[in-house]
Parts: structure tokens; C-alpha cells; sequence
């Protein structure tokens, strides 16, 4: 009777342990890269965070964002970006007495936008670098395919240098 008591304590550890891991793995996270990629025209992301990892939004990417291994539904991200709506505008050169003068007056025409986003689901051990495309209408989309931009079968379709419409629809 001893014997059979323990033996069922020692296997219900046993599968206890083993769900435990199972859990574990379903939580791991990996570290991976973001990158913006801007496609409206006349403007320049300055700086863009996901989920609190900042980055710059210049082009190119950024390290780091912590991301779980699996896809998962609902997953989701909180999207902040800086945006220049004149980013052409002239600028005296940085030596200049009057640059600081003329840069405040120029950033005080900077916007600041929130939105959460959802990740699209990837294929298990296939997700790269998270890409954050913003569009016109400030519309954001995030993509983890491990294709690049312009090819077939990037899943982002929308075109770089789109001209913001007079009227954006709701």
C-alpha cells in the first residue's frame, strides 16, 4: 500500500513537471530586430516604439524587441511613432546662430500617434525581424515575415511614397 502511494505521489510529480514545461516552452521569448518602413510621402517617422522598445525611424533596423518564440492568438502590439510632417523644409546649417531658432519653430509642427496593432500569425521557428509599416491615414502594420519588403510573398502590399488623401476614411 506504501509502496502504490508512492508510486502515484512520485507520477503525479512527474506530470506535474512535465505540464510545467510545457508551459515554459509556450512562454519563451526571443529577442529580435524592428524596422520602420515609411510609405507615406512628405513625411519622416523620427522615432517609432513597439511596445516600449524604441527605435529610430529612419530606415534600417534596430535592436532590440523581445518577441514570444510561437505565434499565439490575439498577440498584439503598442505602437508609438514621432512624425516630421515637413521633413523637406530648409533648415539653417548647424553652425548657424539661428538653427536652434528655427529648429524649435520647425519641431513644434511634430505629431506623436498611439495605436495597438495585432501580429499577423507566423510559422512555427519562422519569425524574423518585426517590421512596422506605416501608411497612409495613420495606419499601421507589423509584419514578422522573413521575406523583404517588394517581393511576392511579403504579405505588405501597400506602395512607399503614398500621398496622404485630403480625406481619411474612418
Amino acid at each position: 500500500m506504501r509502496k502504490a502511494r508512492l508510486v502515484v505521489k512520485c507520477l503525479c510529480g512527474l506530470l506535474g513537471l512535465t505540464l510545467l514545461g510545457c508551459t515554459l516552452a509556450e512562454n519563451k521569448m526571443v529577442a529580435g530586430n524592428i524596422a520602420a518602413i515609411n510609405h507615406v510621402e512628405g513625411t519622416a517617422i523620427n522615432w517609432f516604439s513597439v511596445n516600449g522598445y524604441r527605435a529610430h525611424g529612419g530606415g534600417g533596423s534596430s535592436c532590440c524587441i523581445i518577441m514570444p518564440v510561437r505565434w499565439r492568438p490575439g498577440l498584439e502590439v503598442d505602437v508609438e511613432w514621432e512624425v516630421d510632417p515637413n521633413s523637406s523644409a530648409e533648415m539653417p546649417s548647424v553652425t548657424s546662430n539661428k538653427f536652434y531658432e528655427v529648429y524649435a519653430k520647425h519641431a513644434e509642427n511634430y505629431r506623436v500617434y498611439k495605436t495597438v496593432v495585432a501580429i499577423p500569425e507566423w510559422p512555427k521557428k519562422k519569425s524574423c525581424s518585426l517590421n512596422v509599416h506605416f501608411l497612409t491615414c495613420k495606419r499601421v502594420e507589423v509584419t514578422t515575415s522573413c521575406s523583404t519588403y517588394g517581393q511576392p510573398d511579403y504579405p505588405v502590399k501597400e506602395p512607399r511614397h503614398a500621398k496622404e488623401p485630403a480625406v481619411c476614411p474612418k
